[in-house]
């Protein structure tokens, strides 16, 4: 199962756009008013929480629309939590977020030049341009290792988490923005899962209005056939 999302800001400044997520990301009510963040967030903890009941579902409720709110104000306009079974037994957890960010190019091949020309400066970013239905794009991957202290770990010693990112920059042909879709997890013995889901997710990305992009939705698969949720 896959779900359309269509991404507008609530004072309606940033130009419409959409995409269909696949099942097992489970996104965060992020919304502009607290009477649509709580009943979104009611909505949320039952489906993430699908076993549970009223008594773990109240006291989540509020928690998640905090952060939502959070999320919001630091302008994000899409969140999400993703967990998905592999056929090992385990559960592979990744974020995924999109941002709209304001830029002073309207001209999507410039926009997408100038940043790969500043993401390839730094020399632990793989970036490269990417060619997709809605546009060009430009995307950045980053691999990273964390150091967790003795204290957070169930060993009680020093541990090494290796963590990876995927970013990917995309100018609206219909105005000064850039979306930014960011995938970051710890699961990385699942990366190439994770890197086949992100890029089945960018082909169905839309800048139409949002009645458009529904009536052309179609039944894309957009699971890695390993990663399930």
């Amino acid at each position: 199962m896959v779900t359309l999302t269509s991404v507008i800001d609530g004072v309606g400044i940033v130009p419409p756009f959409s995409f269909i997520a696949p099942l097992g990301l489970h996104s965060l009510p992020i919304a502009p008013t607290p009477e649509e963040r709580a009943a979104l967030s009611h909505q949320f903890v039952r489906e993430l929480y699908s076993g549970g009941d009223e008594s773990i579902w109240e006291p989540a409720a509020p928690y998640y629309s905090a952060i939502a709110e959070y999320m919001g104000d630091s302008g994000l306009a899409y969140s999400a939590m993703g967990l998905f079974s592999t056929e090992e037994g385990n559960v592979a957890q990744c974020s995924f977020t999109v941002a709209a960010v304001e830029t002073d190019q309207s001209d999507p091949d410039v926009a997408a030049t100038g940043t790969l020309a500043i993401l390839s400066t730094d020399p632990h970013n793989d970036a490269r341009w990417l060619d997709l239905p809605c546009g060009p794009a430009v995307t950045c991957v980053r691999m990273h290792e964390v150091t967790l202290s003795p204290e957070v770990t169930a060993s009680g010693e020093e541990t090494k988490l290796m963590t990876g990112q995927i970013q990917v920059y995309i100018p609206f042909p219909t105005g000064p923005y850039t979306a930014v879709f960011t995938l970051d997890t710890a699961s990385v013995d699942y990366w190439g899962e994770f890197c086949d889901m992100v890029a089945a997710i960018l082909q169905t990305i839309s800048f139409a209005p949002p009645e458009e992009s529904a009536q052309s939705e179609v039944s894309t698969e957009t699971e890695s056939p390993e990663l399930r949720g």
